[in-house]
């Protein structure tokens, strides 16, 4: 079995056999050639994805790699033909594989993509971009080095009913001006447990895989998988989850991805109510300074949400954004959208696909024509979305560790939220406090942080790795 130590020892000469074969050099023209895919993480979002590409007639699904044996056996039913591994190891440089697809837990997004860029591979790899702001940095350095096409599954950037939701924005001017963005994430989920002894991972799971370069610690939640997201040691929580989707499609739609990094974030975050295993914000709020629009943002797992939701004005559409004009707003997300005037009436109801099938269509195209115009969601920008989410969290740690002061924005949108967050918790959690908002101030141009007093905070910026090793393998 070639092991992770081979490939670092030997990751220069993988790296030039497998451009020697890519797409990028091998001038394959041939319009009927198939594009050889490797699928890594194989959970509900990695199968399905997987399904997604192999309805494509110029796509063959060539390997699948997964720790857990009974996720890859399922999946692998499916592409009986296709090499089976439990380590990405085995088949990242494999001559047959043009391209992989990424669905792992967060905390290996970034390494399985920079391992991929050195091995001469393009690269599909889940929402959020990484689980820190360095890891993501320095996949944006390696696509750049190795010239690989980096696509994140932002998946509503393809819909094409999005121009005309820009138009309706921009060029007709139908809510006149605009003034500031809400987006918003409230769904319901339930609390995870709270082991009294460490969980015991199954048999089947090649665990040393699963956790690659995170600490090893012991996991107190009832399931391995999905639940991670819960977990700052490998997940980002709710505003990793469905943030990044919601906050990347403002991003795209109400600011036409003019912002870059914002200047500074406010948040505030807790997990209330719940006593279980998970340590990540379940109610959050947030406030973006940047030069283009502010925008604020709330979550919450934990319905209803009355307090929160109140001054969204979002229509109904718990997961989405609302853009706010001086003659009106627009609010929905991804493919459906209403727009009104400030008296309440309907002026336009826009409707479409929300981009799957699309998106992956797109990437195949950059992959066939090294053409990188035709992602929609290039790694660069899926840094840029992912960090606004990241940035988010790391100002809530701030304000866990040492509250920086409530600084409101000009027109008390952000005072207003932080008082709705604060009747939230009173409202689910009477006898506890909300924890304060904390501040940090961003380089908007590279968005680096520049000054931090949490050290759980600091793990978002550049996370402590298992090993030196394990730490070696991000560099670029």
């Amino acid at each position: 079995m070639f092991n992770r130590r081979q490939f670092l020892a030997t990751s220069g000469a993988a790296a030039s056999l497998a451009l020697g074969t890519s797409w990028a050099t091998a001038q394959r023209t041939s319009p009927n050639e198939q594009i050889g895919l490797a699928v890594i993480g194989l959970g509900g979002r990695g199968s399905g994805l997987m399904n997604v590409f192999r309805r494509f007639s110029d796509v063959r699904i060539v390997a699948l790699a997964e720790p857990d044996q009974e996720r890859l056996a399922k999946a692998g039913k499916s592409v009986p033909d296709a090499v089976q591994t439990q380590d990405m190891m085995d088949i990242i440089d494999r001559p047959d594989v043009d391209a992989v697809v990424i669905a792992t837990s967060n905390h290996w997004h970034c390494l399985a993509a920079i391992r991929a860029c050195k091995a001469g591979k393009d690269v599909y790899v889940e929402k959020p971009l990484g689980h820190n702001l360095y890891e993501q940095e320095q996949l944006v350095k390696a696509a750049r080095k190795y010239d690989r096409m980096v696509q994140m599954g932002t998946q509503q950037r393809s819909s094409p009913i999005q121009a005309r939701a820009k138009q309706v924005l921009h060029q007709d001017k139908l809510i006149g001006d605009l003034q500031h963005v809400v987006v918003s994430r409230i769904g319901e989920r339930k609390p995870i447990g709270k082991r009294s002894e460490p969980l015991q991972v199954a048999s089947t799971v090649d665990y040393d895989q699963w956790i690659g370069p995170a600490p090893d610690q012991p996991i107190y939640r009832n399931n391995l998988q999905y639940d991670w997201h819960w977990d700052w040691n490998t997940g980002n929580g709710e505003m990793g989850n469905w943030g990044v989707h919601v906050l990347d499609d403002a991003l795209n739609v109400a600011m036409l991805d003019k912002a870059g990094f914002p200047s500074a974030v406010q948040s505030a975050g807790m997990r209330a109510e719940w006593d279980d295993a998970g340590n990540t914000p379940n109610t959050q709020v947030a406030y973006f300074e940047n030069s283009v629009l502010p925008m604020s943002m709330l979550l919450s797992n934990i319905v209803p949400a009355d307090p929160l939701v109140e001054g969204a004005h979002n229509d109904g559409f718990g997961t989405g954004y609302t853009v706010f004009g001086e003659g009106g707003r627009l609010c929905g997300s991804r493919g459906h959208w209403r727009v009104f005037d400030n008296d309440g009436k309907l002026i336009e109801e826009l409707k479409g696909p929300e981009g799957m099938g699309r998106h992956q269509r797109d990437f195949l195209d950059a992959v066939r024509t090294r053409d990188q115009s035709k992602l929609t969601a290039e790694v660069e920008r899926g840094h840029i979305s992912t960090a606004w989410c990241q940035l988010a969290s790391i100002a809530a740690l701030e304000g866990e560790a040492s509250s920086s002061g409530l600084q409101s924005d000009a027109a008390g949108r952000w005072s207003d939220l932080v008082e709705g967050y604060q009747e939230q918790i009173k409202n689910v959690s009477p006898n506890v406090t909300a924890t304060p908002p904390g501040r940090v101030e961003v380089d908007s141009k590279t968005g680096a942080v520049k000054q931090l007093t949490s050290e759980n905070a600091q793990q978002l910026v550049h996370r402590t790795y298992r090993t030196s090793e394990w730490a070696a393998e991000f560099e670029v």
